[in-house]
């Protein structure tokens, strides 16, 4: 399966994690791989064996590696979560997603798996090293189904339509403001 999820802080992951009931694959920004020195080689051996697949967002085909990545742990019947806006939301609305969880859905069956996460941005807010015990949310709606698009995976507007089906159910369930752009990734 597939879990769709809209992200409001870096603690959303372990939010997922813990509360998905069992073992889930997620994309991770490369650069969360690339420290340097003892630290930087233990995170990046830590969220390896969390089941992280690393993504170079500033490269198209790095992105595609990526979801031939996704696509091995749905094959063999995993949980793999993505973030479909492709990064924080830093204004608390949901944006425009992009179409690699769509086309993953396609072209494996799996179904797609709604989420929305509460309170997360309140735990560790954008810039805050350390997370803060506050109350937290997650509501896991109803599976998505898109095999009525069986041999439809190639086309964008298939693609896009799914893609914006999976935003609605993610925006019902978490009652954001959905903007119809896509959110610009943060200064790095």
């Amino acid at each position: 399966m597939i879990i769709a999820a809209n992200h409001r802080a870096a603690v959303d992951t372990a939010v997922i994690a813990l509360t998905a009931g069992r073992p889930v694959s997620f994309l991770g920004k490369s650069e969360y791989f690339e420290g340097i020195g003892i630290k930087g080689k233990a995170l990046a051996a830590f969220l390896s064996a969390l089941g992280y697949v690393p993504v170079d967002r500033t490269n198209a085909k790095a992105g595609l590696a990526a979801l031939d990545a996704a696509r091995t742990v749905l094959e063999a019947g995993g949980a793999f979560a993505i973030y479909p806006e492709g990064t924080r939301s830093l204004d608390g609305r949901l944006h425009r997603g992009h179409t690699g969880v769509a086309t993953l859905a396609l072209e494996t069956g799996a179904p797609v798996v709604p989420v929305a996460l509460h309170g997360t941005e309140r735990v560790q807010p954008v810039g805050k090293k350390f997370p803060r015990l506050r109350r937290v949310t997650i509501h896991y709606g109803e599976p998505l189904d898109f095999s009525r698009y069986d041999g439809l995976s190639s086309s964008n507007v298939i693609r896009r339509a799914a893609t914006d089906e999976i935003m609605d159910a993610i925006a019902r369930i978490s009652q954001q403001e959905y903007v119809d752009t896509y959110h610009q990734r943060p200064a790095a």
